[in-house]
């Protein structure tokens, strides 16, 4: 089958609204020039819509026209390199998808390893942050997670004390694998999240043996001020928190 043929058939299966690039299309670099002339072609036909060099959508129509990607699709480009995912979105956005505020966000944070990512185009706009670990699809939300850990005091609209309450929630609906992911990156992040993270998973029902490490972790001699009440979190005394 002609390759312009194999991408045509490509594309009708993806959903409507579904942003693309050569990548998704499993298309050898040594093929790009004739992938490109056939994806000009399409965009006459209106099968599909450029976004930007190399990135393009299966546009959604309606009586209206047709529609563009929305927020998620327009984002995911940015976070996958290659099939891979190397970053995530963390920041206001993100807190805001966890429960922890109900503020939303003009801007967003995209926090990878290896690269910088900035975005400003149109309705999308993100500034690079640094991540603890590298990227991967099984421990982005984790990551995530404990970047709110970590700014447990910067989220907007949001008491210390409540926040502690849903991420308390949020723990306890962990599955297993997903709370030694907790474990594993929290040793990652600065003092103050590992003594968190080892307090709400205390307080959540796990052995105190299977969060030694990141208690061993930690100075006694220093002391993490979070200003919250014990009623709240009961073991936060077990972790040098006050």
């Amino acid at each position: 089958m002609a390759l312009a043929s194999t991408i045509r058939n490509d594309i009708k299966q993806f959903p409507e609204g579904k942003t693309f690039g050569y990548a998704d299309l499993n298309i050898s670099k040594h093929h790009y020039l004739t992938a490109a002339k056939a994806l000009e072609r399409f965009q006459k036909e209106g099968l599909i819509k450029k976004l930007s060099k190399g990135l393009f959508y299966k546009p959604k129509s309606t009586v209206f026209g047709d529609l563009k990607p929305d927020y998620t699709e327009l984002l995911r480009p940015y976070l996958f390199e290659n099939g891979k995912r190397v970053a995530y979105e963390t920041g206001v956005a993100l807190y805001n998808r966890l429960g922890l505020t109900t503020q939303m966000a003009f801007r967003t944070k995209i926090a990878s390893r290896g690269k910088r990512i900035s975005i400003n185009r149109e309705n999308l706009i993100a500034d690079p942050v640094k991540s603890y670990a590298d990227v991967t699809h099984d421990n982005y939300k984790i990551l995530g997670l404990l970047d709110a850990f970590k700014d447990i005091k910067k989220i907007p609209d949001c008491t210390v004390e409540q926040a502690v309450g849903r991420l308390s929630a949020i723990v306890r609906e962990l599955n297993e694998k997903q709370k030694k992911f907790l474990l594993q990156y929290a040793m990652k992040y600065p003092p103050r999240v590992r003594a968190l993270v080892g307090a709400l998973l205390e307080y959540t029902g796990v052995k105190p043996k299977s969060v030694q490490a990141l208690k061993d972790s930690l100075n006694p001699l220093t002391t993490i001020n979070l200003g919250v009440d014990k009623e709240v979190l009961p073991t936060k005394s077990n972790w040098y928190i006050v």
